[in-house]
């Protein structure tokens, strides 16, 4: 299955405008972002547990990233509420599940095998950091060689100079409207710019975004 698998387009998707699909386990769906692959996918979807719901117990060759959107989501290392960060290395393994109900923005089969840090952050808690201007807030989540990930903070009337990202960058809207030249993304919105895109970010409302750059270099 490919579903937006040319990491070199740009593309632009509101979740609640996509479709849910099941899984192979009852009570966990799933809404495709990007996909290369058949089960086993490099892929990014928006997944939904039903309460009491879980996945059997597996193995994430190339790791995975969870961010809890809604919920509470559960595994042999803890429970995790609503804006969890959990980066799961490659080669660990896990038997996820909902006691409550949830509902994440997951990333599989995207890290380096090299990078084998695992991370747990509870961004309710965790510092914030001035930003590169005025009305911008930073919480690094994680960074390996030239990927990171963070969460970025925007007050209301904040404007970004233009850039140009090596790498690419991946944005998905948590809350408020986040904008560029290009357009208006309200939150549930996904945005994926490829490597060497360039903006002029802004926004007018304030907004936070769930922010991954310089994961998108061309394959050698």
């Amino acid at each position: 299955m490919q579903i937006n698998a040319d990491l070199s387009q740009r593309v632009v998707l509101h979740q609640a405008d996509l479709p849910w699909h099941d899984s192979p386990l009852a009570g966990v769906q799933r809404k495709f972002l990007d996909r290369d692959g058949a089960e086993v996918a490099r892929a990014t979807s928006i997944v939904r547990y039903a309460p009491g719901s879980h996945f059997s117990r597996h193995v994430h060759e190339l790791g995975e990233e969870i961010f809890v959107l809604e919920g509470q989501f559960e595994d042999e290392t803890g429970i995790f509420g609503q804006g969890s960060y959990l980066k799961n290395p490659p080669g660990s393994a896990h038997q996820p599940r909902s006691s409550t109900g949830c509902i994440l923005f997951v990333k599989l089969r995207h890290l380096d095998v090299a990078d084998t840090t695992r991370t747990a952050i509870n961004t309710a808690e965790a510092n914030w950091f001035p930003g590169l201007v005025p009305g911008l807030s930073v919480m690094p989540l994680s960074e390996f060689e030239t990927t990171h990930t963070a969460l970025v903070r925007w007050a209301p009337g904040t404007v970004f100079k233009p850039h140009r990202h090596f790498g690419g960058e991946e944005i998905y809207v948590i809350d408020g409207v986040f904008e560029d030249e290009y357009g208006r993304y309200p939150a549930g919105t996904w945005l994926r710019s490829p490597h060497l895109s360039m903006h002029t970010p802004f926004s007018k409302e304030g907004c936070t975004i769930l922010v991954k750059t310089g994961h998108l270099l061309p394959l050698d």
